[in-house]
């Protein structure tokens, strides 16, 4: 371990300062006269993308299922192994800090980035979070939990004030970060964007109090990128202002220390905190610049897969799942995302994975040369032309000249049609323009769409024409692309044949750039009009319908919320011809949160495949031929309406305010106390087995505060498949004092059963699964000197505010999701 006393003393006071903001986008800055290195910090949660930004050039990433389809897993033990592979992939990065994981809690499903969060559970999402910080810093990483606090929509997330009650933020949107930091031992934490009841998050010293005073965090707090606004950051307990050049903090506040504005304790605090982190991961000391590699490794593809499947959630089953190959001759795959691999959501959390495999090929795979499959998309979902999937060979030229360009400064290659850089891209000069050319072979004859976006000029051509002059006639600015910096999308269509294969040319030149450099080239088949009855003819005809359905990054993504909770397009009209042309119809969703299913009743079998990372089509064959039991229980409701979810009305928020009117009522709080009827509850999801759960037993049937309480439940499966289950614990208070849902989950264990199989499984409980937030009396007293009858209106005890356990009766409910209780146990709490 390091002196970082002697270190804090040894540097000048400029070099703390400099220490407290990024050198670049993905950098600290280094002192190497000390040898305190440059920390490399990567995007994640759903894998590691190293120093760049998505779109631009770079390494290939293991991609892991997103956020919801992890908490759909249930499983600590899984989530810690892909920790472990996630801090793996950020040292192969070349970084030391990864950006991750995100714990906002699914409020309202029509929130953006639900997909990169766990639960609409604090405790499940706070248990996942835990599992995965442990196993990503285990690999000598920090991780950065993120973000802080009540950030759960994408609509104005820079200005907007969340406006949370006490009780409500402590209970339910606080309680994730706190068991990151207390049961995981977060090494870092991420600030939100917005603001808290008004006052900026950045810069809220009583919220960043409660982390190191109430939760003992000894790690570093740093802004979202950009977030930073002011040196009242610094005072509040911020650390590191990112991304560099500073703003706020870096020689800003040696500024303020000399002017005698901040006293020099504050930075000294924050260095120690900063060096404190880097010694623990064992990066001080470093000077090289870590090799940045790319692996494509079998151990991450297995553990991939084996997330991914445990992570599908197969809501109904009449018994068309699952299909035994022997048993079919043809197979219709139809739907928009058949033969896509939507593996992730939109923003921050996107990667180009190590390989990407359709639905549509891994069914094939798996179902063999004896089953004939058989494909329509009928209908399209999407919003802009889809990135043409082709690979880039740029040319880079001095000067914005591109019809006059010989020399050659700079080369990169790019994986797809989409060359992104937020600054100038590294080894270029300014002004630049470029040339990429890249070979496309249509898979069918017929008309093409092509599209271009750009930030800057550029020139499409496919096949030796022009086909989108932005240069002669530059394109529209749309706030929503490239952060406000891109165009409008422009389109041209042009007759291609199968097989025939066309160059494609994008010529671009940084005219009109301010920061942003980007170009987006994108291509589909024109979405014929008979379409659709061409999928209800091929299903029609078929001994099964395998309908998959959903969203893609741009419906659903960081940035922006959904609109709806309705299936984009026609995909709802599909599905119901689908299924009365075949009764034997399987729906497939491949999205990242909860959709309405008005079809529900008219198929055979529903299933969750939410963007299941790299191996998400291959999971899905396993699970869809039985070769692997569907493993995921849901983690957040599925309601049957927008309008019956708990943020209606307070969502997502007007005038730079979004309220929290629902309280503590979030989830299947909300449903179970309002008696609302739900499409499928929070917890659910069927197996090919069936097990049965033994009278549970425990330690006391009294729970004395300050002690614990252990619930023994033995699972067998009752079945002859192996499959897993998820024992739930929920508690009830039979009355109380102060308003409570009606039950709560506090603890939960998934068991993996061989057929036959028995396993105990032990669920603790603790003072805090029967607690409650008290704020404390507040102005009772002065009430008191106030009004002759205050003691009629109000008890005279004074209480600080904190965590209160009320004596009485309660009940304990176990079972296999929130509607789903096998038994129940009343308890005494003394």
């Amino acid at each position: 371990m390091a002196d970082i006393e002697g270190l804090v003393n040894d540097l000048t006071l400029d070099e703390k300062a400099a220490l407290t903001a990024g050198e670049d986008l993905w950098s600290t800055v280094a002192v190497e006269r000390l040898s305190i290195p440059k920390i490399r910090v990567t995007d994640g949660p759903n894998g590691a993308r190293g120093a760049s930004l998505p779109g631009e050039a770079g390494n290939t990433s293991v991609c892991v299922p997103c956020g919801s389809a992890l908490g759909a897993t249930w499983d600590v033990d899984l989530i810690q192994r892909i920790g472990v592979l996630l801090g793996q992939e950020t040292r192969r990065r070349g970084c030391r800090v990864l950006l991750a994981p995100t714990v906002n809690i699914h409020r309202s499903p029509l929130a953006g980035r639900n997909f990169e969060c766990y639960s609409e559970d604090p405790l499940h999402s706070g248990a996942l979070a835990a599992a995965f910080i442990r196993g990503a810093q285990s690999q000598g990483i920090a991780t950065t939990v993120k973000h802080f606090v009540g950030n759960d929509a994408e609509f104005e997330r820079m200005s907007m004030s969340s406006v949370i009650d006490e009780r409500t933020l402590r209970e339910i949107y606080l309680v994730p970060f706190e068991m990151a930091v207390r049961d995981g031992g977060a090494l870092g934490l991420m600030t939100g964007y917005n603001r808290l009841n008004g006052t900026w998050c950045g810069e809220d010293p009583e919220l960043l109090g409660i982390l190191r005073n109430e939760w003992g965090f000894e790690g570093i707090v740093l802004s979202d990128w950009y977030a930073a606004a002011s040196t009242a950051s610094a005072r509040a307990g911020m650390d590191l202002e990112m991304p560099g050049p500073s703003r706020a903090l870096g020689p800003a506040l040696a500024n303020a220390v000399r002017a005698g504005e901040l006293d020099e304790s504050v930075l000294d605090a924050q260095v120690h905190r900063l060096l404190s982190v880097f010694d623990r991961v064992g990066a001080l000391g470093e000077l090289t610049d870590d090799e940045t590699t790319s692996v494509d490794l079998p151990e991450d593809r297995a553990l991939a897969r084996e997330a991914a499947a445990a992570a599908i959630v197969l809501l109904q089953n009449e018994g068309a799942l699952p299909i035994d190959p022997a048993s079919v001759r043809r197979v219709a795959v139809i739907g928009p995302n058949a033969d896509r691999a939507v593996m992730m959501g939109g923003g921050s959390a996107s990667l180009t994975p190590a390989y990407r495999t359709t639905p549509l090929a891994a069914l094939r795979e798996r179902f063999g040369d004896n089953v004939e499959i058989v494909h329509e998309p009928g209908v399209g979902i999407d919003r802009t032309v889809p990135t043409l999937a082709i690979a880039l060979h740029a040319e880079y030229f001095s000067g914005i000249d591109i019809d006059g360009a010989i020399d050659v400064v700079h080369r990169t290659d790019h994986p797809k049609a989409e060359i992104f850089s937020l600054g100038v891209p590294p080894g270029v000069p300014e002004p630049f323009s470029l040339r990429a050319t890249g070979v496309f072979e249509p898979p069918e004859t017929g008309r093409y769409v092509f599209s271009l976006v750009q930030a800057g000029r550029v020139r499409l051509s496919v096949g030796g024409r022009v086909v989108i002059d932005g240069m002669a006639d530059p394109l529209s600015r749309d706030r929503s692309s490239y952060f406000g910096f891109g165009s409008e999308e422009r389109v041209a269509e042009v007759e291609l044949e199968a097989g025939q294969t066309v160059d494609v040319l994008i010529e671009y030149t940084s005219e009109g750039v301010n920061g942003v450099y980007a170009l987006k080239v994108g291509c589909r088949a024109q979405i014929a009009p008979e379409a659709l009855p061409r999928a209800v003819a091929v299903a029609a005809d078929a001994d099964v319908a395998i309908v998959i359905v959903g969203t893609t990054p741009e419906w659903e993504s960081e940035g922006f919320d959904r609109r709806t909770l309705a299936l984009p397009g026609q995909q709802d009209q599909l599905i119901e011809q689908v299924a009365a042309a075949n009764p034997n119809t399987i729906v497939v969703v491949n999205t990242g949160a909860p959709i309405t299913m008005p079809w529900s009743d008219a198929v055979n079998a529903i299933v969750q495949l939410w963007f299941g990372g790299q191996e998400m089509a291959n999971a899905l064959a396993d699970v869809v031929t039985g070769a692997v039991d569907p493993g995921g229980r849901l983690p957040t409701t599925m309601p049957l309406q927008l309008e019956h979810n708990p943020s209606f009305g307070n969502f997502p928020g007007e005038y730079d305010e979004v309220r929290y009117g629902e309280g503590l009522l979030v989830g299947y709080r909300w449903y179970e106390a309002r008696r609302l009827p739900v499409r499928f509850p929070f917890g659910h999801g069927l197996s090919y087995s069936s097990y049965e759960m033994d009278e549970p037993t425990l330690s006391s049937d009294e729970f004395r505060s300050g002690g614990t309480l252990e619930i023994g439940v033995s699972v067998t499966n009752t079945g002859d498949r192996a499959g897993s289950e998820v024992v739930q614990c929920y508690v009830a208070p039979a009355r109380s004092k102060v308003a409570r849902p009606l039950k709560e989950l506090k603890a939960f264990a998934k068991v993996h059963l061989a057929p036959g199989e028995t396993q105990k499984v032990t669920l603790t409980l603790t003072d805090r699964s029967f607690a409650h937030w008290d704020r404390g009396s507040g102005q009772r007293a002065a009430l008191k000197a106030r009004l002759p009858f205050a003691d009629m209106m109000a008890g005279s005890t004074e209480r600080a505010p904190g965590w209160r356990v009320l004596a009485g009766d309660y009940v304990l409910h176990i079972g296999r999701s929130s509607a789903d209780i096998a038994h129940t146990i009343p308890i005494t709490v003394d």
